[in-house]
């Protein structure tokens, strides 16, 4: 009788790719091109993400579009070049426009849970964080640590210095890293950090949407925080939210950081 639940564990998560927003600051870039297709060091912004999602044993992304979302399927295909198999949640076709992230991800609900799934990893198609890991291991940590969300934290960067959430009580189940806690957005006197937009999440945090809602993921975070439900984590890796024109320019005259295989040429899963 365990068998089943265990089988279902066991299988690599999905992922929600979120691709569905307008990119008004990045105009006129995203006038002709959705901002998760324009080039960073050579490639589309979004590959970064599919690259280290193959490499690290995740073989099934969702992503959701709106804004010119035909170009989405027509650059990155079925998936199969990156070793992943691709769907697409055509939030523009299907609901006459971005759903927001809660709705996107409720909408997707069904796919992220199928068989017997119970989390799954988001991530923003556009922030560039080369460096992170989609971390097997940190997977396991989550699903015993009986939290609905994950969220990974960056230092304030210059455009949000007050940041999003606070640093709550010590959280030393999910893994070895001590910067480690319960997310507390009101704790004024506790040092902020902001949302990297990498997550781990439990499809019961999104579950009480109806699928094609437009609904925002903040307060459904908050909401989380106030019950101890969200956990946070340091990501120390590089890291930028690709904003505007001149952060997307300074990107380009970086050195070119060394890619992940595809996982055509790999195993599966390197925690």
């Amino acid at each position: 009788m365990t068998a089943a639940p265990a089988a279902a564990a066991a299988r690599p998560l999905r992922a929600i790719v979120l691709a569905a927003g307008r990119g008004e600051r990045m105009r006129p870039l995203t006038d002709h091109t959705p901002k998760p297709l324009l080039p960073v060091q050579g490639r589309p912004l979004i590959e970064w993400h599919l690259l280290a999602l193959a490499r690290d044993g995740v073989r099934e992304v969702i992503i959701n579009t709106a804004w010119l979302e035909e170009q989405f399927p027509a650059t990155l295909g079925d998936g199969s070049r990156f070793g992943l198999s691709i769907r697409y949640s055509a939030e523009g076709r299907d609901w006459g426009g971005a759903l927001e992230t809660a709705g996107g991800i409720a909408t997707v609900l069904p796919w992220l849970g199928e068989g017997g799934r119970e989390a799954f990893w988001v991530v923003s198609a556009d922030i560039w964080a080369p460096d992170f890991r989609f971390d097997a291991a940190q997977v396991a940590r989550f699903l015993a640590s009986g939290l609905d969300a994950q969220l990974w934290m960056v230092p304030n960067p210059p455009f949000h210095p007050r940041g999003d959430f606070a640093f709550g009580a010590a959280l030393p189940a999910l893994g070895p890293d001590a910067a480690l806690g319960i997310g507390a957005d009101q704790a004024d006197d506790a040092p902020r950090a902001t949302y990297a937009n990498l997550a781990l999440m439990r499809t019961r945090l999104c579950a009480g949407i109806p699928s094609g809602t437009r609904a925002p993921l903040g307060p459904l975070l908050h909401a989380g925080m106030a019950d101890q439900r969200i956990g946070l984590q340091w990501y120390r890796g590089a890291w930028e939210n690709v904003g505007t024109p001149a952060q997307w320019e300074a990107l380009q005259g970086g050195a070119a950081t060394a890619m992940p295989p595809s996982a055509a040429s790999t195993e599966e899963a390197v925690p």
